[in-house]
């Protein structure tokens, strides 16, 4: 698999830290009490949300299927551990906050990493989920074509039918609200919030300072219209309930 290939269906980590990542961690903050929280980042890349947890807690771990990810996150946590989103290695009601950030798309079984996630989340603990949304005009994971793996963003991908659109892009998942929301159906948690998000833009602004600050303007006003609905991602935060393991 070439790296291309290999970041297509594993989702590419966070190398850097910018607006766009600052600006999800506010969010974070608005729907979660980090303060002392004990945090599971469910596919962490290489620790760059639980390295900006820090000042909040020291009780930071991660999980993690590629080993140099892994490997490189370990200093950004307590621990870190290799394995699937879809059997995680902790007991029930382990952790206060489960975070997801765009890695439910790219698992086997995202109905099985959803029941994992409230497995291991306390009562009243919260699980945060970005992902991608079916209504973005671009898919950013490239396609197969002809057999052959296309690396970039092909717009207007996801704008076809289930059977066309899953076979140019096996790969990875993409999510309309209903879709999403049905991975929990018949869990123990309350949906708190969900809403569409755009992105951060930062490459197009540092290129472009003047365009790109016009755009991400723009655009993030446009999440409070119903123009959210073309949004990159999807923002889920879920309740659990109390007394349930």
């Amino acid at each position: 698999m070439s790296y291309s290939e290999k970041a297509a269906h594993r989702g590419e980590p966070g190398y850097v830290w910018r607006s766009g990542q600052e600006r999800r961690l506010a969010m974070i903050r608005r729907w979660i009490d980090l303060e002392e929280a004990v945090i599971l980042d469910n596919g962490c890349g290489l620790g760059t949300y639980l390295n900006h947890f820090a000042p909040y807690t020291p009780h930071r771990f991660g999980l993690e299927i590629e080993h140099d990810r892994a490997v490189k996150a370990l200093p950004t946590a307590c621990g870190i551990v290799q394995a699937a989103g879809e059997n995680l290695p902790f007991a029930d009601a382990t952790f206060d906050f489960v975070f997801s950030n765009e890695v439910i798309e790219h698992v086997s079984d995202d109905r099985q990493a959803a029941t994992e996630m409230v497995r291991v989340v306390r009562g009243h603990g919260r699980v945060l989920i970005f992902c991608p949304n079916r209504w973005y005009p671009v898919e950013q994971h490239g396609i197969y074509w002809r057999g052959q793996y296309k690396f970039g963003n092909i717009p207007l991908v996801n704008y076809l039918p289930n059977p066309l659109r899953d076979k140019l892009a096996p790969h990875v998942r993409t999510y309309t609200k209903g879709s999403l929301l049905k991975l929990f159906d018949g869990l123990p948690v309350n949906i708190i919030h969900h809403s569409r998000i755009f992105g951060g833009y930062d490459n197009i602004e540092h290129r472009l300072p003047r365009l790109g600050k016009t755009i991400k303007n723009s655009l993030y006003a446009a999440e409070k219209t119903p123009f959210a609905v073309l949004g990159i991602s999807h923002l889920l935060v879920l309740e659990k309930l109390p007394h349930c393991r």
